[in-house]
């Protein structure tokens, strides 16, 4: 599985100022660049376009982060999907590390920042705590172990998107409101549905930086209750399946995972 393979999906809205170094960052052999547009009013489009030629824009059928994910994986056509956010605040040079991941025989690769060789330059203590929280109980409730529910950088087969059972094609709403998974809760409702459906998930150190430009959509007491209700609401009526062993991925070395099997890094790239 090479970088030819991976479509990386970017949802952005009025990022202007940002999008020219989240693309400069992608991988050149990447099989697919998708820049979903969330009806940005600035030149978000233009500078993509000037960027990177190849980029596929795709438009977003309602609003919110997870409607916008939800439209480019639909239009996703590598055999890997890689999430990458517009900021500039999670570095594109990480995705062989992941797609490493995959290779060693994960189904899904997700980001933490908390991990030995991940760190954030950019996250408050009011939002760790928060996040900590939030992890432990997602992990209570879903029988996982990890250490970074929130961050949002993960990769993983393209196989898996019948499991996530995101909607793309619903109309908006005429008052305006956000459908199920339509918001910044997108990152939990997609791990809680790897969860129940027993998919083998690794945990790859990632750094975070501070957003370049621009401020965050993100409101920490409003998200944070969006998760806990999207928990609350997934959890009622499932079981979940015997907890696989997951897998850890170091900064240096090749991929390990919990019995202490050792994977050597695909030819050619590096986990870095």
């Amino acid at each position: 599985m090479l970088l030819s393979s991976v479509s990386v999906v970017i949802p952005a809205l009025n990022e202007e100022r940002n999008i020219r170094h989240v693309l400069a960052r992608i991988p050149k052999d990447a099989h697919q660049v998708i820049l979903v547009d969330g009806n940005s009013a600035d030149n978000t489009v233009e500078v993509a376009r000037k960027v990177r030629p190849d980029v596929c824009v795709v438009n977003q059928t309602r609003s919110g982060k997870g409607n916008a994910l939800a439209c480019g994986f639909e239009a996703a056509t590598g055999d890997v999907i890689a999430m990458i956010d517009a900021d500039g605040s999670a570095d594109p040079g990480e995705i062989p590390r992941f797609v490493a991941a995959l290779m060693a025989g994960a189904d899904f690769a997700k980001g933490t920042r908390f991990a030995p060789g991940g760190g954030s330059s950019d996250i408050t203590r009011l939002r760790r705590l928060g996040n900590d929280c939030l992890t432990g109980v997602f992990n209570l409730a879903y029988r996982r172990r990890y250490s970074d529910l929130c961050y949002g950088y993960n990769v993983f087969l393209r196989s898996c998107l019948p499991v996530l059972r995101l909607d793309a094609a619903t109309p908006r709403r005429s008052d305006g409101a956000k459908l199920w998974g339509d918001g910044f809760e997108i990152e939990t409702l997609i791990h809680i549905r790897v969860a129940l459906a027993g998919l083998l998930v690794a945990e790859v150190p990632s750094y975070e930086y501070p957003r370049l430009h621009g401020m965050s959509n993100l409101n920490t007491a409003r998200d944070g209750m969006r998760i806990i209700r999207t928990m609350a609401a997934e959890w009622r009526g499932r079981r979940c399946p015997a907890m696989p062993e997951l897998i850890q991925v170091p900064r240096q070395g090749g991929v390990i995972d919990a019995p202490g099997r050792e994977y050597a890094a695909p030819k050619g790239e590096s986990v870095r």
